[in-house]
């Protein structure tokens, strides 16, 4: 299957027919950091993170479970649950 998101000179392309419901999908564009998913009612979510350690920590992670994990741990870090 293609990935469902690239980007070009004209900026990001998005293909949700491509993607499976409630699965998270990231892309790197512009220093930041994307995910996007569709959910159970087939509506696009779109998140941007642009805090540079964060993006760099996630551009160097080898799988979504890892970027799963650094996500978590941000997270627990900064007391973002409240």
């Amino acid at each position: 299957m293609d990935y469902p998101i690239s980007a070009d000179e004209n900026g990001l392309s998005i293909k949700p027919e491509l993607m499976k419901k409630e699965k998270i999908y990231h892309y790197e564009f512009k220093g930041k950091i994307l995910f996007l998913f569709k959910d159970s009612q087939d509506f696009l979510n779109c998140y941007e993170i642009e805090e540079e350690d964060l993006v760099n920590h996630i551009k160097s992670s080898k799988n979504n479970d890892e970027i799963e994990k650094i996500l978590e741990e941000y997270i627990q870090h900064k007391n973002l649950k409240n």
